[in-house]
């Protein structure tokens, strides 16, 4: 039997299909561990499973994947199905579920995919946090520079110019300065930045 999976958010739904391609059934899953051992279970009520075909095995398939490759089953990526199949067939879950099986018995669109740990996988995360400071950099910088464009003029004038790294460090002292002593006490000449 090949099991095909479509992936979402929380419920995957399954399609069984004998090796000939005959379809023998599809369902639907919570995504939780109980709901994985279910699609197992289930799969397994019309035969020994041979092979799995999962759509997005890196994202909201990762956790069926896994799951399924620690009960010995064979799991393989396969691309989401055609948007002109698709339409043609009529987009339905349990459709896209009956490609995913069909692609793995067609072995067309097979990948192996990615365990998720080891080396690789780590330099992946760490890439992944690195863009992601980066972008928030990029935003407050860009919201400060916004803040200093409409900021009353004495202090815009004081301000204007700076470098990025001078208007950090600048806006860190007035931060302290106004947090000692309230805002109503900030003068911009009495500041001292």
């Amino acid at each position: 039997m090949i099991l095909g999976v479509d992936t979402h958010k929380d419920v995957h739904v399954a399609a069984i299909l004998t090796i000939a391609g005959v379809l023998l059934a599809t369902h639907s899953f919570p995504t939780t561990r109980d709901g994985y051992a279910a699609t197992l279970e289930w799969a397994h009520r019309f035969g020994d499973v041979n092979a799995a075909g999962i759509e997005c095995t890196g994202s909201s398939g990762s956790a069926l994947m896994k799951y399924l490759q620690t009960q010995n089953v064979t799991v393989f990526e396969v691309n989401q199905p055609d948007r002109a199949l698709r339409r043609k067939a009529g987009k339905t879950d349990a459709v896209d579920a009956e490609a995913a099986a069909r692609a793995v018995i067609a072995g067309r669109s097979l990948a192996t995919p990615k365990t998720g740990i080891g080396a690789a996988e780590d330099l992946r995360q760490m890439r992944l946090v690195k863009s992601s400071a980066v972008k928030a950099r990029t935003t407050a910088i860009n919201q400060l520079k916004g803040l200093v464009v409409g900021a009353e003029p004495a202090l815009r004038d004081q301000l204007r110019g700076l470098s990025t790294k001078a208007l950090s460090l600048n806006t860190v002292q007035l931060s302290i300065l106004v947090l000692r002593c309230g805002y109503g006490a900030y003068r911009v000449g009495e500041a001292g930045l």
